[in-house]
């Protein structure tokens, strides 16, 4: 038995990117929701601009979507499009954890002028800051036939 995880067909940055882009117009769309309500709740008082707990919403609204796609079968919706999947790197299910771990390390790889992303350019197994981070891999599906 070796220690070397299954052969994958890899997910590159291109596909990952315009995936990411897909999930990022609902994230879009989830915070709009989000706006709406929160300015019934608030009997149509606007939020002050900047406001840190508002923002904080957000993020969660966020990290709840990429979260529980990703625990839920590996995939978002732009994943689900792009025929990719996030899979644990030693081919078992993916944790509560290595999501949430993978969801923040994205956001600093995002933080980073997106140089964890680009990461996968140069790493010889073309995974980003937050799959290293994680224990993940993305690996791109079959066409449907």
């Amino acid at each position: 038995m070796t220690d070397q995880p299954p052969p994958i067909a890899r997910a590159y940055l291109v596909r990952r990117i315009a995936a990411l882009f897909y999930d990022l117009l609902l994230i879009a769309a989830l915070w709009m929701i989000t706006g709406f309500a929160t300015l019934a709740l608030r009997g149509g008082t606007p939020v002050p601009t900047g406001s840190p707990w508002f923002q904080c919403l957000l993020f969660l609204v966020a990290a709840i979507f990429f979260i529980g796609f990703w625990k839920r079968d590996g995939q978002t919706a732009g994943m689900k499009a792009w025929r990719i999947k996030i899979v644990a790197r030693d081919g078992g299910e993916l944790s509560w954890g290595a999501c949430a771990g993978r969801f923040l390390a994205a956001c600093i790889s995002l933080a980073c002028l997106g140089l964890g992303f680009l990461w996968a350019l140069v790493d010889a197994e073309a995974l980003t800051w937050h799959d290293r981070v994680a224990g993940t891999r993305v690996q791109r599906l079959p066409k449907r036939r």
